[in-house]
């Protein structure tokens, strides 16, 4: 097997096209309806003007698009199959007269066979009762507003790549589909300058932790080689994000620079992944994910085959900029109603992951958020049964929930 991932995209030849064509994205069967119900159930929301201002590619897509054949599940996606939406994202019985570590965590319990997600994490800094409670009684509703943040991702997405079904049969074809997309993406990020939904996996502090980059981009800078990370938030009212939930989304995209360096910098721990995750590097492949692998440059036949292909891909990338970017838009039209940019602090960083995981692996009991952001609670659905809700007799609020949530679009 070839050792190096392909240096060019499939049609490097073709470099007299007239005009562009669009990326092809393989997607699952089930992974297509979950993205028409995307579309769906924001048609009757979103006006004709921010339909014509989405379906536009910019000039940049249209003057440096190539075709390159990626092969994917939507990024944000468990990878049990689950069809929770943006929610990457234990016996839990503890003594009251003395706090003891739970026997099972909830890491073992929730995430054992798919790893912890960035959505995981910034959640549970968001408020980690409100993330306890989704555990044990169910996952977070979805609103009309964030159904609405999920389709304006996709149609960024569609902006640089289209979809096409693609058969998977087992879970080793599922994590096969994330590390292909990753390659495929890295390729578009260094021909093009620009890639969009990047799904990373990767073992960061004791740790499996899984993600996807809303949008990677090369400077402008011609002599800076190191990409950009992006990440597009929606809002309902046209205002800017209060303090919390901009630290949220500054704790993900740190998260996702933390993540992308790693793997550029240290080689992959495949055979710790095979183990962790009960997979059998030998496994098949399906005939389409086969197919598909070789006609887009790098054929693959087993897991490990793939996974050799991802490793040599991380080793040719650069570390990511030390600059992020948050960009905020209004749903109603996509206009930006501001950028966020800010230094990577790794010390906040890992300070903020290492309290994460002290909840999720069982050493302390979850936390109330704090006094001066019980605000919060006005809009969670846990409200009634949280004892450290200050506002117990009103109703939770509704029209706004996606600008009073947590970072997951």
């Amino acid at each position: 097997m070839t050792e190096s991932p392909p240096n060019t995209p499939p049609n490097s030849n073709s470099q007299h096209e007239t005009i562009p064509t669009i990326p092809i994205e393989f997607v699952s069967e089930e992974e297509m309806a979950l993205i028409e119900a995307a579309y769906a159930a924001t048609r009757s929301s979103l006006s004709s003007a921010s339909s014509s201002s989405i379906c536009s590619p910019t000039s940049r897509f249209q003057t440096h698009s190539r075709t390159i054949h990626s092969i994917t599940l939507l990024s944000k996606r468990g990878l049990n199959g689950s069809s929770e939406l943006d929610i990457e994202d234990s016996d839990y019985l503890k003594n009251p007269q003395k706090r003891i570590r739970v026997a099972q965590s909830f890491l073992h319990r929730f995430r054992r066979k798919r790893a912890l997600s960035v959505t995981d994490i910034t959640a549970t800094e968001w408020c980690e009762k409100q993330m306890e409670f989704s555990l044990l009684f169910g996952k977070r509703k979805i609103s009309k507003a964030m159904k609405a943040g999920k389709a304006r991702h996709v149609k960024l997405e569609d902006e640089v790549v289209k979809k096409v079904k693609v058969h998977i049969e087992t879970v080793e074809d599922r994590w096969a589909l994330k590390f292909i997309n990753f390659i495929t993406c890295a390729n578009q990020l260094l021909f093009e300058g620009i890639t969009r939904e990047l799904p990373l996996v990767g073992f960061v502090e004791g740790i499996w932790l899984v993600g996807v980059i809303d949008e990677l981009r090369m400077p402008e800078n011609g002599s800076d080689r190191n990409p950009i990370l992006v990440d597009t938030k929606t809002r309902v009212r046209d205002t800017l994000p209060a303090e919390p939930q901009s630290r949220n989304g500054r704790l993900q995209l740190m998260c996702y620079k933390y993540l992308w360096d790693t793997l550029v910098a240290n080689s992959f721990a495949s055979g710790q992944f095979f183990d962790f995750f009960s997979l059998n590097r030998n496994h098949m492949l399906s005939k389409d994910i086969r197919e598909r692998t070789a006609s887009s440059g790098f054929p693959a036949k087993t897991l490990d085959d793939v996974i050799q292909y991802y490793i040599n891909t991380c080793s040719m990338l650069p570390t990511s900029h030390d600059r992020l970017l948050l960009r905020y838009e209004l749903q109603k039209d996509q206009s930006v109603l501001g950028e966020d940019e800010f230094a990577y602090d790794p010390d906040w960083l890992k300070r903020q992951i290492q309290s994460n995981l002290e909840f999720w692996l069982g050493e302390r009991e979850a936390s109330y958020t704090p006094q001066e952001e019980r605000w919060k609670c006005r809009h969670c659905q846990f409200a009634s049964i949280c004892s450290g809700n200050p506002f117990p007799n009103i109703p939770r609020g509704s029209s706004s929930s996606s600008d009073h949530s947590s970072s997951s679009s």
